[in-house]
């Protein structure tokens, strides 16, 4: 994670990062089916001719290949969301206001609709719209106290 000048980084973009990343890990995971897929229809050649020179992989290997290094990459990227979302869940806890961390947590840690945010909180949609621009306010002059990293 690079550190941003904290003049360029507002909260809901810094709430907003673990989202991101879990979009790009399910993202990454429907590649790996993908190449699973490919994987397992992906017959070696046989050769009946030895060519002398450097061993070629077989389409297979190939494909196991690509297959073990994409799943490092999403294991890495699962290290970094956890990081993130403990550090995400520490600042949301520094707000004061209850229901702005409630509103917080349900949105940005729990990836949960406005909808269901609304419904889980108690109320109107419009009502939840307007309480989270507090709250992001609240959070933005929380980001201005301090200094915070983000991808």
């Amino acid at each position: 994670m690079e550190i941003q000048e904290e003049s360029t980084v507002n909260a809901k973009e810094y709430l907003s990062q673990a989202f991101k990343l879990d979009q790009r890990i399910n993202s990454k995971l429907e590649q790996m089916a993908l190449l699973r897929d490919l994987a397992v229809k992906t017959t070696s050649a046989m050769q009946t001719d030895k060519v002398q020179g450097t061993k070629q992989r077989s389409p297979m290997e190939n494909a196991l290949v690509k297959l073990m290094s994409l799943e490092e990459e999403i294991n890495a990227d699962i290290d970094q969301l956890i990081d993130l979302k403990r550090d995400l869940s520490n600042f949301i806890a520094e707000i004061e206001s209850p229901s702005h961390r409630l509103l917080l947590e349900l949105r940005y840690l729990g990836g949960s609709t406005w909808e269901e945010v609304a419904a889980v909180m108690g109320y109107d949609l419009r009502w939840t719209y307007r309480l989270h621009r507090k709250a992001l306010k609240e959070a933005n002059e929380r980001l201005e106290s301090s200094t915070v990293e983000c991808l």
